[in-house]
């Protein structure tokens, strides 16, 4: 019947959890052309003017609440390799660091070709408490493109001063087609013919009060990160987010679903954080705005 699965279990007979969900209030217009445009008459509740505020609180509130996580290799079926609050704080630092000490800045920001990842997602952390913007690049331009084009199209777009690679030897054609100059890091296998920094030297660098400097230069209208359109009708075109927008997209979240602040949510994410514009800090939301995700990388 309709209630069934293709197990045969009858999930009406499931135990579902009760979860709160936040009011509806919504005023209707009815334009002349026949538009109709919907607006919430809920007010939006305060939300914090630059996301990584949030990891520095809950880095003292919870610090060994595990905030990001995947599978270990091999072929990511092995071991859970964890990150907590206190370690993503710590590590966001020392990379922010490093990429002030590279003289990185908002005309010359990061581009991450790869897939998510703890690497990944600890990069993009610190370029958004550096005020450094970063680009998540569809994973498809560099794998699947014969020409590059997409992906040399963003490049030219964004300028980057720092090129970011989880595997070196997979993504080893596209790090080619890189502009000369412009750093290569990569977390594992490195590719012989190109000169990289692994992504260790990053982590290894002490912070300073420079980094404390750069966050407080930042604000709500600091450029956070570009998005690329997929490139369907031409060339992908940037997209920017600002730090406001990342802030205040997630409090509405956690408005619509005040249930995810009932206790320290887990989840398992796999949509890529090139398509999405709150990418992995969407799972970050509960009543205090930053819980608890998990990440799942699937095999190769």
């Amino acid at each position: 019947g309709a209630g069934r699965i293709m197990s045969g279990t009858d999930f009406r007979q499931a135990p579902f959890r009760s979860l709160a969900l936040g009011p509806v209030d919504v005023e209707r217009t009815l334009r002349p052309d026949g538009s109709v445009l919907l607006r919430s008459r809920v007010p939006l509740g305060a939300y914090p003017r630059r996301l990584t505020e949030k990891v520095g609180e809950w880095a003292s509130r919870a610090p060994e609440r595990v905030f990001l996580a995947r599978r270990g290799h091999p072929e990511r079926s092995g071991p859970w390799q964890t990150i907590t609050y206190a370690q993503a704080r710590d590590r966001m630092l020392a990379i922010a660091q490093s990429l002030l000490d590279r003289g990185l800045s908002a005309e010359r920001g990061v581009c991450i070709l790869s897939e998510n990842g703890l690497e990944h997602g600890l990069l993009a952390l610190a370029c958004l408490h550096a005020g450094i913007p970063y680009a998540p690049i569809s994973p498809a331009y560099s794998l699947l493109s014969g020409d590059l084009a997409k992906l040399k199209s963003c490049l030219a777009a964004m300028n980057p001063g720092l090129v970011f690679a989880g595997d070196g030897t997979t993504y080893a054609k596209a790090l080619r087609a890189v502009a000369a100059g412009t750093e290569l890091v990569v977390v594992e296998r490195a590719p012989d013919d190109l000169k990289t920094t692994p992504f260790e030297a990053l982590l290894a660098t002490k912070p300073t009060a420079a980094v404390e400097r750069a966050f407080e230069a930042t604000g709500p209208d600091t450029v956070a990160k570009v998005l690329f359109t997929s490139g369907s009708t031409g060339s992908p075109k940037g997209v920017i987010t600002t730090q406001r927008m990342l802030c205040s997209n997630l409090q509405q979240i956690g408005q619509c679903f005040p249930c995810l602040g009932d206790k320290p949510p887990v989840f398992v994410d796999w949509l890529p954080w090139n398509h999405r514009s709150e990418e992995h800090t969407s799972e970050l939301q509960s009543h205090s705005f930053i819980s608890y995700a998990v990440f799942c990388l699937k095999k190769k």
